[in-house]
This record gives structure tokens, C-alpha cells and sequence, in this order.
């Protein structure tokens, strides 16, 4: 059974091709990694050396010239958690929201949201770290770690891309993802002045994701700077008939949207979502 259990965990993180479940594989392994680390080394009377370093390996230092010397920080600290809480909303909330954003969005769009989203919120705090006085005398010890940049990259998107959609909560019941998008934004500019590394990052994270999805409604997919392009050149067979398109246009797409927006996913017809789910996965 446990065997089992354990096949199907493999199958969903590296054979299903779901980004979703591969990015929260990720995350869970660094974390275990860490910290089973770190249990070895207190059952053997180990000084815990070994399990910070490795921490300290994958999360991303503010001052810039340290950064020089572990550059590929930027990316393995978006993945990186120690504490178990840390971790266990981060990817609550990845889960859920990014559900919702590959009901109505492809998984290139998803990977770009989430790494774009991290990148930005390390730039915001390297930033914000070497250039307001303030930080000047913690920013040689101070280092970023953990993915909530690229989550609110994730939650910023899809609230802004279908802000009325409506998600039920413990002790409050229904609430659209506008509202919740709000909230978390003006919780993390409060929380500059007591958690301010991860609070800048985190502004970070959601304003990629607000004018990503922006972007996108104006036609503007940045996400296609990664879109594998064919290496074959294909020749028209000018005596065939045209072939009827089979995918749905940016303007019919933008209206699907614009409808979910003002009355929700379930006002849409068969047809158009039909036209939604292939438009997802162009």
C-alpha cells in the first residue's frame, strides 16, 4: 500500500506534466532535505552545520557582492523553506489558486507566473536592501528564502484575471479573489516594518502578476519569450482549401474573460467554455 501510495506521489510530481504539482514537489523535497538533514545531525550529536549550510547554499543573500559569488540563489531560494508552516500555507495557497489559474490559463503561463514572480520579488528586496539607508547594517547577513513571491505572483494573477471568482474560507465564508488579492497586498505593506525582507519580496511577487495578466488581456503574452518554436518550416499547399481555425481568437477570448469577470464562470455557455479550454491549451 504504502508502495503504491508512494508511485502514485511520484507519478503526479515528475510524469503528470503538471507544473503545479512538480513546482510543490520541489518545495517539499528542499524542505525535507533540509531538515532530515538536520535530524541526522542532532540523533548523532552534530553541530547542525551541515543542514545550515545547505540553507544557506539555496537561499539568496541581499548584499549584492555576496550574491555575485551564488548567483543561482535568485532561482533555488523560491523553493527553499525551513519552518514547517512556512511551507505548509505557501503551498496551500499555491494549490488552490493555481488550480484555478490552469482552469483558464496554459502551463507555460503558469511556470512563466511563478518563476517571473519569484525573480522580481528577489530583485524588489536586493533593491531595496543596497538602496534605503535603513537596511544598511543588516544587509550583509540578511538572505531571502521561500516561494511566497512566486505564490503571490500566482494569486495576483488569477485574482486579476477572473477577480469575482469566489473561493470559500474558514470563518468567512465566500469571498471573491479581488477582495483577498486586497488584503494580502495591504498585510504585506504592514508587515514592512516587522518582516520587511520578505514583505518586499512578496510586493514583489504581485505586481509581476497583476501586470502580467494585464498584459495578457491587451494581447501581450510574455510568457511566449519561452514558447519552443518548430524548427521545420512548414509550405502551404495553396490548391487546398483553407482549413477552418480551430482555436478561438484574442478578441472572443477577452470577452469570455471580461463575462467571467462580471458574472462568474458558470454564466459561460457550453460553447464558450469549450473555446476557454482550448484557448488553455495553446
Amino acid at each position: 500500500m504504502n508502495r503504491s501510495i508512494f508511485n502514485e506521489l511520484y507519478f503526479k510530481v515528475f510524469q503528470s506534466g503538471s507544473p503545479l504539482y512538480l513546482f510543490i514537489g520541489i518545495n517539499v523535497l528542499v524542505f525535507l532535505a533540509i531538515n532530515l538533514l538536520a535530524v541526522g545531525e542532532f540523533l548523532t550529536n552534530g553541530s547542525g552545520s551541515a543542514a545550515n549550510w545547505l540553507q544557506i547554499q539555496l537561499s539568496m543573500p541581499a548584499y549584492y557582492e555576496l550574491l555575485a559569488y551564488k548567483p543561482w540563489t535568485i532561482v533555488t531560494y523560491m523553493f527553499t523553506q525551513r519552518g514547517f508552516f512556512h511551507l505548509l500555507f505557501n503551498m496551500l495557497w499555491l494549490y488552490w489558486l493555481g488550480l484555478i489559474f490552469l482552469d483558464f490559463l496554459n502551463k507555460r503561463q503558469f511556470v512563466f507566473t511563478y518563476m517571473a514572480g519569484g525573480i522580481v520579488g528577489a530583485l524588489l528586496y536586493l533593491l531595496a536592501y543596497n538602496l534605503i539607508p535603513v537596511f544598511s547594517g543588516t544587509v550583509e547577513r540578511s538572505i531571502l528564502l521561500g516561494s511566497s513571491a512566486s505564490v503571490m505572483a500566482v494569486v495576483f494573477a488569477t485574482a486579476t484575471l477572473v477577480p469575482d471568482f469566489t473561493i470559500r474560507l474558514l470563518f468567512f465564508g465566500g469571498v471573491k479573489l479581488k477582495y483577498l488579492a486586497l488584503a494580502y497586498f495591504i498585510l504585506n505593506i504592514i508587515g514592512i516594518s516587522s518582516e520587511p525582507g520578505g514583505s518586499i519580496a512578496h510586493i514583489g511577487g504581485a505586481l509581476l502578476g497583476f501586470v502580467y495578466v494585464q498584459q495578457l488581456k491587451s494581447g501581450n503574452d510574455f510568457s511566449n519569450l519561452f514558447k519552443r518554436r518548430s524548427k521545420l518550416k512548414v509550405v502551404k499547399n495553396k490548391s487546398a482549401p483553407p482549413s477552418p481555425a480551430t482555436l478561438p481568437d484574442q478578441e472572443t477570448i477577452d470577452k469570455i474573460l471580461d463575462k467571467i469577470s462580471h458574472s462568474g464562470y458558470d454564466s459561460l455557455t457550453k460553447t464558450e467554455k469549450e473555446q476557454l479550454f482550448k484557448a488553455s491549451k495553446k
